[in-house]
């Protein structure tokens, strides 16, 4: 009876270290400020798009995660420091960056569009010649512009950031927008009101968003991309997308 005893104690403690190592956990760093990717709530939770994917990638990897608001500022040397093991913050991926981190396989494309008013008959950048156009400043966005109407064009008008420049939209303070496509098509489906539509053009450059580990962390860069992988081959890609978005989910590139 004592050996038996004392094999189910080794096999509880055996199983107990193996729920343990199961349930890894990382500390995850994301900026509040970037709807409709991340955001506080009112309960100051993140929650946003990224903060759905990286959730569902640690699901289907078998690992928690714990979510920290980190400012856009010095958000990369919280990975080298060991604060934070993951960001997801709507990260472009970058030559440059990719020498400091090591990036996920693209989760999202990201490139700038035109969004106008429902029953304008801009199609493209160089239909925008004789609007006013609100551009993010110094965004591809205002550099493809800048190119089409002039740098110094009294018809281009510039902003801090994309909601700003989509506000004045809507209050028919300019006559077309550019900004970048997910924040737009947020935007639009928000606010179904407005009646605005998305007019894309391949004069701006795509580019991907991914999810960033230190420099040289295979094994947890193996479990994100073998995470996103699953969720987009089940379906949960596309549920989240449709979520915030709309249902014309973007094909990434091949994994």
């Amino acid at each position: 009876m004592f050996k038996s005893l004392i094999l189910a104690g080794c096999l509880l403690s055996s199983f107990a270290t193996s729920a343990f190592a199961a349930q890894t956990t990382y500390v995850v760093g994301s900026g509040g400020t970037y709807r409709p990717f991340e955001y506080e709530n009112s309960q100051k939770q993140l929650e946003g798009f990224d903060i759905d994917i990286i959730k569902a990638i640690a699901k289907a990897e078998n690992f928690d995660i714990k979510l920290v608001n980190t400012p856009w500022e010095g958000i990369f040397a919280t990975l080298n420091s060991g604060d934070r093991d993951i960001i997801i913050s709507g990260i472009t991926i970058t030559d440059k960056r990719q020498q400091m981190v090591d990036f996920s396989h693209p989760y999202f494309p990201a490139e700038q569009s035109i969004v106008v008013p429902a029953g304008s008959k801009v199609d493209s950048v160089s239909a925008l010649k004789g609007q006013k156009v609100g551009v993010v400043n110094s965004s591809t966005g205002d550099i493809v512009v800048s190119d089409e109407l002039g740098k110094n064009s009294t018809d281009i008008k510039r902003f801090d950031n994309t909601p700003l420049l989509l506000q004045e939209l809507s209050e028919d303070g300019i006559g077309a927008a550019v900004g970048d496509v997910g924040v737009v098509k947020y935007y639009i489906k928000s606010h179904p009101e407005k009646a605005l539509k998305l007019v894309p053009d391949s004069k701006f450059q795509r580019q991907y968003f991914g999810i960033a580990v230190a420099k040289g962390n295979t094994e947890l860069l193996d479990k994100i991309n073998a995470g996103l992988k699953t969720i987009v081959a089940d379906g949960t890609y596309a549920k989240i997308y449709a979520n915030w978005f709309d249902a014309n989910v973007p094909t990434l590139p091949a994994q």
